[in-house]
């Protein structure tokens, strides 16, 4: 078997390989824990929050929401790191006056919060959230943005992989596996073919044009001719 056919046979078997294992849409997303992250470095001017949000519902993603101290962490860090984020980042989180609290747009539960300014009393109408990324503390500001340097978003892990995570890890083990008998099989047979390749030249070395007279033959000739001498 030609490498070349070889290759042809595995490149497709290890793009297989790699999707079973990829759970973000692309590599410019980031994943920690059930979630994928991206960070849309465009500057744009907006008139409201919703044109900030339009940004990620666009990726199928939503506003950074985020639900414990590790996550916060996780995402400082990345900013810091890969990035290169503003010292601001707006959160996906909006001010409820019908209950007065804060909830995320994505509908999560408020389960933890990093509050830098906890002020009784504060008027919190057309408030959102901040991330400071120099100290991880959240801070409130008015949601009447114009403009934002860049927009975080986030987006669970789909359903199929998020639930049903010992198929998707058997399904990647048996892809991988198979890949990897394939390469074995076709390491075999490539192998094979070029020792039968060398052993097809060693026999036409072999078979090439012999005297007609084997070594008994010659013998018996040159005593005749010896006898025959000594009578002459």
């Amino acid at each position: 078997m030609p490498r070349a056919a070889l290759a042809a046979l595995l490149l497709p078997l290890l793009g297989l390989a790699a999707a079973a294992v990829a759970d973000c849409p692309s590599s410019t997303w980031v994943q920690f824990q059930d979630s994928c992250y991206i960070f849309l470095q465009e500057a744009i001017k907006v008139e409201s929050i919703e044109d900030v949000r339009n940004q990620c519902t666009d990726h199928g993603a939503d506003m950074i929401s985020i639900h414990n101290e590790e996550e916060n962490a996780f995402i400082l860090d990345t900013l810091k790191k890969q990035w290169k984020g503003p010292d601001d980042i707006l959160l996906g989180m909006f001010f409820d006056t019908d209950d007065s609290s804060f909830k995320w747009f994505d509908k999560s539960n408020m389960t933890f919060d990093k509050w830098t300014d906890q002020e009784d009393g504060e008027d919190l109408v057309d408030t959102c959230a901040f991330l400071h990324t120099k100290t991880g503390e959240w801070k409130k500001g008015n949601c009447e943005v114009s403009s934002v340097e860049g927009t975080l978003c986030k987006a669970a892990i789909p359903y199929e992989k998020k639930y049903l995570s010992d198929n998707h890890i058997l399904i990647s083990a048996l892809v991988i596996a198979s890949t990897v008998i394939l390469t074995v099989l076709g390491a075999i047979i490539w192998f094979l073919y070029k020792r039968n390749l060398d052993a097809g030249f060693t026999t036409v070395f072999s078979t090439a044009t012999q005297s007609p007279y084997n070594d008994d033959c010659v013998l018996v000739v040159a005593e005749e001719n010896e006898y025959a001498v000594q009578f002459d």
